[in-house]
């Protein structure tokens, strides 16, 4: 032992393990009578959601919640949600939000593969939960989120239990239980399961506190921003922005649907500042008809992730006033870990490298430690030359404690001391990170690489094109060939001959597609195209 450890030792004085929670204990004595959270015609206070929240974790302890015990919870976007990431984790146990657009079976896999004791649902999803509890075999406490905003009429109750009244009978006193260690479980998130049954991914208090404070500073977050909240709190815990908005003391403005003339509105009431979502969101919001639009007040901070955003959206988004910036993740890393860090130098660029260059997933956030692109065989960095594909890996804070109950694939995807993404990437000679491909998307024709994103990025150019998606279709000759679904803008017609032109103007012969379909493309409730749904109608032609 050195000088240094020398009679230095840890103690309650000097090391406290960390947890978000911590942000809305802290702001509920700071700005206690600041507006916290709007959702329709009810209103909130940083006091208010503290002690709703301590109340409502008094009555889950009350009815046996205690460490490591799982909440489930199947919600709209609405107050109820928001609280219970700091209600469930506050008696010890793990908040486990799920998908409100997944099939009764997956719930039920979750339900009781997550070894669920209490499950909290909104009415509006109430005939899935049903027949996936049915599916259970053994009792689960359920407490009904009864929301007249849904609009659903008179519909009974699913459970004995009603969120508002079994909130009431918890004690306002309840003293909430600090994790006894940073690396104790706070949430447990599932994901997709296109593939087969989907795995279930443990956060803990140290990741989730400091993805907290990364978002912060990578986007330049002031405090009392108004936040609209449009990305799915189901999803990575709404990017962890439960905790690291009470953190801000922001304001937070909920939208249970994605409708574009709501946004709208509610940016334009509250005088928005900043909100996240997927691509599709975008495409939603940049291809709005005039009359759902409204000019806005102000700048608009917008975050995306997911596929990579084609640059013709980010320019529509920019035109209309809203500033977006490309972020990077996962759900194994808690959300985005990487960002499009702007240079103001880049701002010289001419419009379509300005664009482009916003499209690139950029560089690791604050409270990532690496994020790199390694060849996935020899485990080697790939060369700074913008073209030699290798896979993203990942080690950090920020990365899952692992999957449940699967050692195995825990194993598998953090082999070699990496998390290993499954993203195919190239980096720029600056070092920003640019995904090409999912490794299961990319297309190998005649012995050639193919990134359908590529493809996909030239095709949405196109001004009569909303969406496009491109799989590999098998081929006798080539092995596999581009095959292009096309979802076109309301109101717009195109050929298959016009876009061939189109393609062939921008793309290398051996890139274009051979095969177009139009038709609308099948999406999961966070905007990500399904491509297995259509390598399964691919498999039919």
């Amino acid at each position: 032992m050195n000088n240094f450890e020398q009679g230095m030792q840890r103690n309650d004085a000097n090391f406290v393990p960390l947890t978000p929670l911590s942000f809305l204990d802290r702001i509920k004595d700071v700005y206690p009578d600041y507006e916290a959270l709007i959702y329709q015609d009810r209103k909130y206070t940083w006091k208010q959601v503290y002690d709703r929240c301590i109340q409502f974790a008094s009555a889950l302890n009350k009815i046996g919640i205690a460490e490591g015990d799982v909440v489930s919870i199947m919600a709209a976007n609405t107050p109820e949600l928001f609280e219970a990431h700091y209600s469930v984790p506050m008696t010890g146990g793990v908040i486990n939000t799920i998908n409100t657009r997944l099939d009764v079976r997956t719930v039920a896999y979750i339900l009781d593969h997550s070894d669920c004791k209490v499950f909290i649902v909104d009415r509006q999803f109430q005939k899935v939960a049903s027949e996936a509890l049915a599916q259970v075999d053994r009792e689960i406490t359920v407490i009904d989120i009864d929301d007249q905003h849904a609009g659903l009429g008179e519909i009974p109750s699913l459970g004995k239990l009603e969120y508002e009244s079994f909130l009431l009978s918890g004690d306002k006193d309840f003293e909430w239980v600090r994790p006894k260690d940073e690396w104790q479980a706070i949430s447990l998130s599932y994901t997709s399961g296109t593939t087969g049954n989907p795995k279930g991914v443990v956060y803990h208090h140290r990741g989730s506190y400091l993805m907290s404070m990364g978002s912060v500073s990578a986007w330049n977050m002031p405090n009392r921003l108004t936040y609209l909240y449009t990305v799915p709190m189901f999803h990575c815990n709404g990017w962890g922005y439960p905790w690291t908005l009470a953190m801000l003391h922001a304001r937070v403005v909920f939208v249970r649907n994605i409708i574009v003339k709501d946004i709208f509105d509610l940016i334009d009431k509250y005088e928005v500042t900043h909100f996240g979502g997927a691509p599709i969101v975008l495409n939603i919001i940049a291809n709005a008809p005039p009359e759902d639009q409204k000019l806005l007040k102000n700048k608009i901070y917008v975050m995306t992730a997911g596929a990579p955003p084609p640059s013709s959206i980010l320019q529509k988004m920019e035109s209309l006033g809203f500033e977006v910036m490309h972020v990077y993740g996962l759900t194994e890393t808690y959300g985005h870990v990487t960002h499009c860090a702007w240079n103001e130098d880049w701002n010289n660029l001419s419009e379509e490298d300005r664009f482009e260059r916003k499209s690139f997933q950029g560089v690791r956030y604050p409270h990532t430690e690496v994020v790199t692109v390694l060849n996935p065989d020899t485990f080697e960095p790939v060369p700074f030359d913008g073209e030699t594909m290798g896979e993203i890996m990942i080690r950090g804070n920020t990365v899952m404690k692992g999957y449940y109950k699967n050692e195995e694939a825990t194993k598998l995807s953090l082999k070699n001391g990496w998390f290993h993404s499954g993203d195919l990437a190239v980096i720029h000679p600056n070092g920003y990170i640019q995904v090409k491909d999912r490794s299961k998307d990319i297309i190998i024709s005649g012995g050639e690489n193919i990134s359908s994103v590529e493809i996909e990025n030239i095709i949405i150019k196109h001004p009569t094109v909303s969406l496009a998606a491109v799989v590999a279709r098998p081929d006798e000759k080539w092995g596999e060939t581009p095959c292009a679904f096309i979802e076109l803008a309301e109101g717009q017609d195109v050929t298959e001959e016009e876009l061939k032109t189109f393609c062939r103007q921008h793309l290398a012969g051996f890139k274009m597609p051979k095969t177009f379909i139009f038709q609308t493309l099948p999406k999961t409730s966070t905007g990500k195209i399904q491509k297995f749904e259509l390598r399964n109608i691919v498999k039919k032609l």
